[in-house]
């Protein structure tokens, strides 16, 4: 019977969100949530050690995001297919998660028995795509930044100064701010705080 079991690892940085979830989850007869962490880094760590079929993951998180998550896990060869559940009806965000070899992309508002199924046929080999979105995300435009410029301006947008950005990325205070340029120059913004909140209200963050 325990062979036939769903394993499924939760990654959600909302604790009261995070119990809910492996309590919805915990009603069904064939899902077995069999390990929880608060941060993308530490639900990584629990996917090495205990090899889910399942990873149920929100985009923005503490350490590391859902994607990078997600693409971590592609990379690594690891077992666990990645359902995302989050806020953020971005087109932008769909499109980074099926390139990063996301196989489920829902929503939180959505029914309660539409994630329990979901995983179902994201388990079986399917796609489980919200679509509302999937209808959107190819109307949207094409995400114009690099991954390294993603990453040095969400720290900006954090706050953090181009030569604590660089202590963090170890790369150089002149290429951090080459990134940062070039981010800028791509999305026409004036500064990078503009640059941030542009990419991030269009999902590319």
């Amino acid at each position: 019977m325990s062979s036939a079991l769903i394993r499924i690892v939760i990654a959600e940085d909302q604790a009261l969100v995070l119990g809910a979830l492996a309590a919805l989850l915990k009603l069904e007869d064939d899902l077995d949530v069999v390990g929880t962490a608060g941060n993308g880094k530490d639900a990584l760590a629990l996917c090495r050690e205990l090899r889910p079929d399942i990873v149920l993951t929100d985009v923005e998180m503490p350490q590391m995001t859902g994607l990078e998550l997600a693409a971590h896990l592609q990379e690594l060869g690891l077992p666990g297919k990645v359902v995302i559940v989050t806020t953020f009806a971005r087109s932008g965000y769909l499109r980074r998660a099926l390139e990063a070899g996301v196989r489920g992309y829902l929503l939180k508002d959505a029914p309660a028995e539409n994630l329990a199924a979901a995983i179902r046929v994201v388990h079986g080999g399917g796609r489980a795509i919200a679509p509302e979105l999937a209808l959107e995300s190819w109307s949207a435009g094409q995400d114009p930044l690099s991954d390294r410029e993603r990453q040095v301006l969400r720290l900006a947008g954090e706050g953090k100064t181009s030569g604590e950005i660089a202590k963090l990325v170890h790369l150089s205070e002149g290429t951090v701010r080459n990134y940062l340029s070039e981010a800028i120059s791509k999305l026409n913004a004036g500064n990078r705080i503009e640059a941030y909140r542009m990419a991030r209200n269009a999902g590319w963050l």
